[in-house]
């Protein structure tokens, strides 16, 4: 049975090829769907789902006309089918106006498409498209001569998600070999002198590109298997650029949990760097972020040791937005906790974020640690943050990040 919704609209499309002797298909695969349906439930998914299908359908009605487009899914599946009716003498349409088309379906699913699948999906998607032609055949049933389409548009697509993996594969290498990357280094003030104790050092990616975002950048590097060579590259041109800072102050490093593999950090490796960029253990901070799982405490409390040995400070990033916010601080016992960002935006209105954030300084203070509080934007969130007793604070309201180099 071919795998649409239903038996009419498997009639529509037989009869639409009958009268214009050929249709156009464009299949769109939407990998974040299934993984929408198992976290969030069939309704999350229904509700993404109906969303793309209006934004596919919206994006081929401004170039054809209402009749000539049917948007349907394949029966179970994350596969949405878009049937263009056109007449088969209309030789510029399948030529180069399919063509454009799916070109303006991939720009508008990766640059609109996350808000059809928002909240439960916050990533640019990266759609799998692929075409196909069907010139209509009178001595063979319209299902089969649809299937086939759909089928041959199947192939297509996934030659083209692996065509796309190649090309991000090598964007990632050719970024990471060139050191094309830019370091900002984000002020963690006093909250109390407004004095600057630290900096923390920020990676994005070429400005020209569109690998600016961190978030995109570091997803995709841990797409094509090159997070760990990313993450090292970024350490090292944030030790490069620290010459532009005030001495005296601290260097916040971030860094993944695999980070544990890198020698640069261990031991003399780990000296040989500070020695090379005149920095003191002292002056080194380095932050684990919550959002990812540690695997193996036993390992990383080994480090960790050997950090504090050496004059290293650790600090835990993002907290309260990871996966195992209590067990991280307990088994880490950092020297800092960062309170993530969704914690103290727009906190002076919104009393249970004031007691998370609150509980947080409780906890730091039993383990002898201090809160630095992260995102900080408005004259009232600093007000707010401040008579909480946190000490420390970061954002832009204590201005714009330097740039390595300046």
């Amino acid at each position: 049975m071919l795998p649409l919704h239903s038996d009419e609209e498997i009639e529509t499309i037989g009869r639409h090829l009958a009268e214009s002797d050929a249709l156009a298909l464009l299949l769109v695969e939407v990998e974040p769907l299934g993984r929408i349906e198992l976290r969030y439930g069939p309704e999350a998914y229904r509700s993404a789902l109906q969303r793309l299908v209006a934004l596919i359908g919206e994006i081929a009605r401004e170039v054809l006309p209402e009749q000539d487009v049917l948007v349907t899914v394949e029966r179970g599946g994350d596969t949405i089918l878009l049937f263009l009716f056109r007449p088969r003498s209309d030789r510029e349409f399948y030529t180069v106006g399919l063509r454009e088309l799916r070109k303006r379906l991939s720009v508008e699913l990766t640059q609109q498409g996350k808000h059809a699948v928002y909240p439960y999906h916050r990533a640019p998607l990266s759609p799998g498209i692929g075409g196909a032609i069907t010139l209509y055949n009178p001595n063979v049933q319209p299902p089969r001569q649809i299937l086939k389409a759909v089928e041959i548009a199947k192939r297509d697509a996934q030659l083209e998600t692996g065509l796309q993996a190649r090309e991000r594969g090598r964007e990632i290498l050719e970024l990471i070999l060139n050191e094309n990357l830019v370091t900002r280094y984000e002020p963690i003030v006093d909250i109390e002198s407004g004095d600057p104790i630290g900096y923390e050092a920020l990676t994005r990616g070429p400005e020209e590109g569109t690998l600016q975002s961190p978030e995109r950048l570091f997803r995709q590097a841990q797409d094509v298997g090159l997070l760990f060579e990313l993450d090292c590259l970024c350490r090292r041109l944030a030790f490069a650029g620290a010459g532009c800072l005030p001495r005296g102050g601290k260097l916040f490093l971030n860094l993944l949990p695999a980070a544990i593999g890198d020698p640069n950090l261990r031991d003399e490796g780990l000296r040989a760097n500070l020695e090379k960029y005149e920095l003191n253990p002292g002056d080194l901070v380095l932050e684990i972020s919550e959002r990812e799982s540690i695997e193996n405490f036993a390992i990383f409390r080994e480090l960790r040791d050997s950090y504090r040995e050496f004059g290293v400070q650790i600090a835990i990033d993002d907290a309260g937005a990871g996966y195992s916010s209590l067990e991280a601080i307990m088994e880490i016992a950092p020297d800092y906790m960062k309170a993530d960002m969704a914690l103290v935006r727009g906190i002076d209105t919104d009393p249970p974020r004031r007691e998370v954030l609150s509980g947080l300084r409780g906890v730091a203070e039993r383990i002898g640690a201090e809160v630095i509080a992260e995102g900080i934007e408005t004259a009232e969130e600093l007000r707010v943050v401040k008579e909480l007793g946190i000490r420390f604070g970061q954002g832009y309201i204590f201005g714009a990040a330097l740039r390595s180099g300046s």
